[in-house]
């Protein structure tokens, strides 16, 4: 396990549902806890057929069948409420990773990304609390914080649509909280295979958007744990921020192909020069853990108790904004390697 390795998480016995779970994170976060724990079910939500199919042969092959018996794959689309509604029925825990994700196609398809994200967002929260569900984590992306693109606005109302969620779960009690961080190393839609195509083809020059830009970095695994040692820390309303390294464009393109040329070929419509995930207006709300940072609910209409020193929590500045260019943890070549080697990118 890495360095955000959850800490007395007790997942045995309890049924999860995983929205996207044929997506790489949901893959990946399935394989994880069916590897560490023993829960009773686990629920894979997505809207594909192939790939639940092309799941379920992989996994048949990959885990015993006292293991596998524990999955259940269920067709359905979280803009959906009634479906939806129906597979959470019995869940303790639900992990919400279903989006549509790519920022080009949201440019020019927003509504469908509106649809997705935002209402289903509002789905999820409602079937949660209508099956009296204990925990939901919400994925989210660090083009949420001060969004310029229509991805990042929908993820931003969805963050604050599981934020409220608490305001609602009266006795119910169900808690809701969100993780926020950066690019995937290595996943789908990432730079990493990008250039390693354009590398196979024979590629002699790598296309840069900007020389300036910078991006946050984070491997799945350690997505994955993240997501896992939230679990053990939330209190309901909480945006859960990682302290992960950026990197330069240009220097991830050199650590990728020692000595290889770079061209310029401009900024894709809705891109930011550099990430940004907590805001100087979110700090008066954030506390910093050791290996984390907490975006705290400013709204609060049920019991919580705010973290404090005695958690491992101290207030940041207040003019802190955590930013990819503005970070103090820089990734090297060799970190790089040692990312993609993780992930087995």
């Amino acid at each position: 396990m890495g360095r955000f390795s959850p800490n007395n998480l007790d997942l045995d016995g309890k049924v999860i549902l995983v929205t996207g779970g044929t997506g790489s994170f949901g893959r990946r976060f399935i394989e994880t806890v069916l590897e560490r724990y023993a829960p009773r079910k686990v629920i894979i939500y997505s809207r594909d057929e192939l790939k639940q199919s092309e799941m379920q042969i992989d996994y048949a092959e990959r885990f015993s069948p006292e293991v596998y018996k524990k999955l259940r794959f269920f067709l359905g689309d979280v803009r959906d409420r009634a479906r939806l509604t129906l597979a959470l029925r019995g869940v303790d825990i639900v992990i919400h990773a279903a989006a549509l994700k790519q920022v080009p196609a949201a440019e020019y398809n927003p509504s469908e990304c509106i649809h997705t994200n935002v209402m289903g967002a509002e789905n999820v929260v409602w079937a949660s609390l209508t099956n009296h569900v204990k925990q939901v984590v919400a994925l989210s992306t660090d083009k949420a914080c001060n969004p310029i693109n229509l991805y990042g606005a929908t993820k931003l109302a969805s963050d604050k649509t599981f934020v409220a969620a608490n305001n609602l779960s009266g006795d119910i009690g169900t808690r809701f909280s969100v993780v926020r961080y950066g690019n995937v190393v290595g996943s789908r839609g990432s730079v990493v295979p990008f250039f390693r195509r354009l590398l196979a083809k024979g590629a002699t020059s790598l296309p840069l958007t900007d020389a300036r830009m910078t991006r946050f970095w984070i491997t799945l695994p350690q997505g994955v744990d993240f997501v896992l040692s939230s679990l053990t820390l939330m209190r309901g309303g909480e945006i859960f921020v990682p302290k992960i390294p950026s990197m330069r464009m240009p220097e991830l393109a050199e650590a990728m192909a020692p000595g290889i040329a770079t061209h310029v070929v401009g900024i894709r419509p809705g891109e930011k020069l550099h990430e940004m995930m907590v805001s100087a207006d979110d700090a008066r709300d954030t506390v910093a853990f050791a290996d984390r940072f907490a975006i705290q609910p400013a709204f609060v209409e049920y019991e919580r108790q705010g973290f404090t020193p005695a958690d491992g929590a101290t207030p940041v500045a207040e003019d802190f904004a955590y930013s990819s260019d503005l970070n103090d943890d820089w990734l090297s070549a060799a970190g790089l390697n040692a990312m993609l080697a993780e992930t087995g990118a």
